[in-house]
């Protein structure tokens, strides 16, 4: 979905309201969702101590069978019973949870050398115990702590659209394990588009035919796939939330019907097609989307935001969007949908600056990561939470490319991190903080746990991130080129650019120094200017003389865009250049230089993500890195290309 969302974008405050940092603890388990209160106490217990699972009745036996596989996993068989035998054993139970809210989501969690207690405010929070329980076993042992903890939202959710570019079963079901082990409660399944309607009707199955469908022709999602999926949620506390465009994103819809939704025929077929649906599925919500599409029939959203309601499921819609009625709950993607938060009787999701499509995957976890959703510390009646949005828009080669072309999993954590936390700063921002900055250490603590769930859980699965909180940059500048991208400065002719002032110190390895959505999304540079160029410079330490990969980039593509591959010889059209220790590091020999954008013509090496990283040689000792970075307009030649002023440069050391 080719949306210009605008931005929330800010820091970390860990507590459901503002609060301090979380302090380090590096022999201790990587929490995330980091709890709400926390206690480590000392000792370190066998899980081969704990004879037994205890529940209090067999209504628990969900729970306990999913604790029994999670201890089978490494290698622990522990029966299941109702009353304990005087041993050591792991209880499981439901019970009053002190918590700011009447949350059946809350749990407690009790570790001692005698016993494991998991208490749930409901069973969704005693699922939620049982995944922090399970990032606390470290080696078959487990560290003693008491823990209290709640979510700051209801509403922890993760879209995907899988109506442009399909993905099996096994993917689908890959993501919501990941959403439900970080606590996120809401699957938003986006299966309908321009490009094909992907979910089966058995009233209109040439909706689903392979000659209807621009891409993936012939692969859709039968009605039982569908229930599958639900019930899959459901097991895990996820709610499934369907989304049937409407009436716009509805071209798949024209070819298959003959006609518009809007049309008086066409109309007709759209209710048919909802009675249908909310007779095949048990859903709460349907998502009619509504947006980005000229309303000519003004009967249309109230008539099927009425049928749907009288079904029993309530509506959702993007705002901006249609005329919805107060009754819709909308999903914001724009800033210019804030008026609707200001309305007590209206429902709201908050989607902006939620997009990873359009995020580089440095800047995407620092982003979310210090976002403040719905510009509030935690949720209320109408403020429901967040939905993170992944909108593939252009063609990809395979399914798994999503998810390196974009960072998915490491979006997701940080995600997770903040909206069962709450807080956050105001103010948008794209970088890890300036150099001193109390927001540096607050982001260095998340990374280094976002880190080692990488280690840990993720080795199998792609997760394009690189720690960057180490590095610190010294910029350089402005120096007026008067529009000569290839004019040389001071910084890259000096061989001691270390006594001279810098303007400005920052940490991170992405840095945007004026966002294509600026001034509203605010970049590196206070007042960015045109016909200028900035230098960045940092030191790596060698022990030896090796080769090393880096990540260099410095125009990160949006997946949603058709946006052009970099000339042949550059790095960016830009004249853009990167220099360790006095010599160039030549660009990539790209595999389709040059080629003009096309959403239909998939990316193959564009983002330092997604393709080989970039080998360059280290000497023993200090390392020099310069990077040029000149400008010359921030006009860009057309919408599917924004000038994007920034730069990637990150080392796997």
């Amino acid at each position: 979905m080719i949306k210009k969302l605008l931005l929330i974008l800010l820091t970390l405050s860990i507590n459901a309201v503002a609060q301090p940092a979380i302090k380090s603890m590096n022999n201790q388990p990587a929490l995330i969702p980091y709890p709400q209160k926390m206690e480590w106490k000392k000792g370190q217990f066998a899980i081969k101590n704990y004879k037994s699972i205890i529940i209090e009745n067999v209504s628990l036996n969900h729970e306990a069978e999913l604790l029994q596989k999670q201890l089978k996993e490494i290698g622990l068989i522990l029966p299941i019973k109702r009353e304990s035998l005087n041993e050591p054993g792991i209880v499981l139970k439901l019970g009053k949870v002190d918590a700011p809210d009447t949350t059946s989501e809350a749990y407690k969690l009790n570790i001692t050398a005698s016993s494991i207690t998991v208490t749930g405010a409901g069973k969704a929070g005693l699922f939620y115990g049982l995944q922090t329980f399970k990032q606390l076993i470290n080696n078959k042992y487990i560290q003693g702590c008491s823990i209290t903890d709640w979510p700051a939202f209801s509403w922890r959710g993760y879209m995907i659209d899988a109506g442009r570019n399909y993905q099996p079963m096994d993917l689908l079901k890959q993501q919501i394990n990941v959403l439900a082990a970080y606590k996120l409660n809401i699957f938003h399944f986006h299966f309908t588009e321009d490009i094909a309607w992907r979910l089966e009707s058995k009233l209109y199955p040439q909706l689903t035919a392979p000659e209807i469908m621009i891409r993936n022709k012939g692969k859709f999602y039968t009605q039982n796939e569908l229930k599958e999926l639900i019930t899959y949620c459901k097991d895990r506390h996820i709610t499934l939330v369907p989304e049937i465009d409407m009436p716009g994103h509805s071209a798949a819809f024209k070819r298959a019907m003959k006609t518009d939704m809007q049309s008086d025929s066409g109309l007709l077929i759209v209710k048919n097609i909802l009675k249908e649906f909310c007779e095949t599925f048990d859903v709460p919500y349907l998502h009619i989307g509504a947006d980005e599409v000229k309303i000519t029939n003004k009967n249309f959203l109230p008539e099927v935001t009425a049928l749907i309601e009288k079904q029993g499921k309530k509506v959702i819609g993007w705002e901006p969007g249609g005329e919805f009625t107060e009754s819709t709950i909308r999903q914001l993607w724009s800033e210019n949908a804030t008026e609707v938060s200001v309305n007590p009787n209206v429902k709201y999701i908050d989607s902006r600056h939620l997009y990873v499509n359009h995020m580089d995957p440095l800047e995407s976890v620092v982003s979310i990561f210090k976002g403040k959703i719905s510009n509030l510390d935690e949720g209320n009646n109408a403020a429901l939470g967040g939905t993170l949005c992944i909108w593939p828009d252009r063609r990809v080669s395979k399914p798994e490319d999503v998810f390196m072309q974009t960072a998915v999993y490491p979006a997701m954590l940080a995600f997770a991190e903040r909206s069962w936390r709450g807080g956050g700063e105001p103010g948008w921002l794209t970088y890890v903080g300036l150099d001193g900055a109390k927001e540096v250490k607050v982001f260095k603590e998340f990374e280094d746990r976002l880190m080692k769930h990488k280690k840990h859980y993720f080795s199998k699965m792609p997760f394009p991130y690189q720690a960057q909180a180490h590095l610190k940059w010294k910029f350089y500048g402005p120096f007026n080129n008067d529009g000569d991208l290839t004019r040389k400065f001071y910084p890259e002719e000096t061989k001691d650019i270390d006594t001279s002032k810098a303007a400005l110190t920052a940490v991170g390895g992405t840095f945007i120094l004026r966002h294509w959505w600026g001034p509203l999304v605010k970049g590196l540079i206070e007042n960015p200017e045109e016909n200028t160029t900035w230098y960045a410079t940092t030191k790596i330490w060698s022990d030896k003389n090796q080769l090393i990969n880096f990540w260099i980039g410095f125009n990160n593509i949006s997946r949603s865009y058709g946006s052009d591959s970099p000339n042949e010889g550059t790095w960016d059209n830009r004249k853009s250049q990167v220099f360790v220790n006095d010599k160039p590091v030549a660009p990539p020999l790209w595999k389709q230089a040059g080629a003009k954008g096309n959403l239909e013509l998939p990316l193959i090496d564009e983002g330092y993500e997604y393709r080989e990283p970039t080998k360059v040689q280290l000497k023993k000792g200090w390392n020099t890195i310069l990077v040029k970075l000149p400008v010359k307009s921030f006009k860009s030649k057309d919408w599917q290309n924004p000038e994007k002023w920034m730069f990637t440069v990150v080392p796997w050391l």
